[in-house]
């Protein structure tokens, strides 16, 4: 049995958020009234991702957090966050398109808000589940908040991580405007605070997603699993569609995968008061 995925615990944790906007889109706040808001949080990195449109990070002072390069392409389709972006991608309505051209420019494609609007459905199901090459999707969304639809997405997480599809699931704010900061964020493991950096441990999973619960220590020795958290009132292991594994009520879990699992991955939901939450990314479990 080989459970795929691991952190260390000399690694430091980085704070950030990839999904922000400005007045270069519809955003109501300067591209360096947004980084003010972030830095004075205590980020260590910001992308911001304006429409259809790459705000250059060479020309804001980064208060000392990491800027990563980015956009959201968002005409003719399901919104896209371009992560690692050298120019803005052509909005192609073929999403399939669009992801691939993001991958052939060296970046990675998250699949924004797929639960946002009436239809709770601003991805279809069919889209998520046809397209290749995205890196994840938003399974938080801040700004979902105070529009339709859910800012969750753990649903459409579970469904396509039990199909086979290994996607990594990020918590955004989708900041536009004052008191849309500071909702959902990434803590990166990384020694290096470069943006290359940066974004080779989020391509490679190395974080987990929050809301306000903070994760301490993630640990892998040999089939267990333990996930230890400063403030979580409960943590529930899910597995293939979303299936509970376990649950623990207290800051702490540890879950041992047993030798005949018929399961092919296991995520932790760590849930502490109010809407504060933690995810981490699944472990791919593998027989052999």
């Amino acid at each position: 049995m080989l459970i795929r995925h691991s952190f260390h615990d000399d690694l430091p944790w980085l704070r950030g958020n990839l999904h922000t906007h400005t007045t270069n889109s519809d955003g109501w706040r300067a591209p360096q009234e947004v980084v003010d808001e972030y830095a004075a949080r205590g980020y260590d990195f910001l992308m911001i991702s304006d429409h259809d449109f790459l705000t250059e990070p060479g020309s804001i002072d980064a208060r000392g957090m990491t800027l990563i390069r980015g956009n959201e392409v968002t005409a003719n389709g399901p919104h896209v966050l371009h992560v690692d972006a050298p120019s803005a991608v052509a909005p192609d309505a073929d999403r399939q398109k669009v992801i691939a051209a993001i991958n052939a420019a060296g970046g990675f494609a998250i699949v924004a808000h797929p639960n946002w609007e009436k239809s709770f459905a601003h991805c279809p199901r069919k889209d998520l589940e046809t397209w290749t090459g995205y890196a994840g999707i938003e399974v938080y969304n801040g700004v979902i908040r105070r529009l339709e639809g859910s800012p969750l997405a753990t649903d459409r997480w579970d469904r396509l991580l039990g199909l086979g599809r290994r996607v990594w699931g990020f918590a955004h704010d989708d900041s536009h405007r004052p008191g849309d900061d500071g909702i959902g964020w990434n803590m990166v493991q990384t020694a290096d605070r470069s943006a290359a950096a940066i974004v080779s441990a989020l391509r490679q999973g190395h974080f987990y997603a929050s809301t306000g619960v903070a994760i301490e220590r993630i640990r892998v020795c040999g089939r267990c699993i333990s996930v230890e958290t400063r403030d979580a009132e409960r943590i529930v292991a899910h597995s293939d569609y979303g299936h509970r594994e376990a649950v623990v009520d207290g800051p702490c879990m540890a879950l041992t995968v047993p030798e005949d699992a018929t399961y092919t991955y296991v995520r932790f939901e760590c849930w502490g008061r109010g809407e504060r939450m933690a995810w981490t990314q699944p472990f791919f479990v593998e027989q052999g």
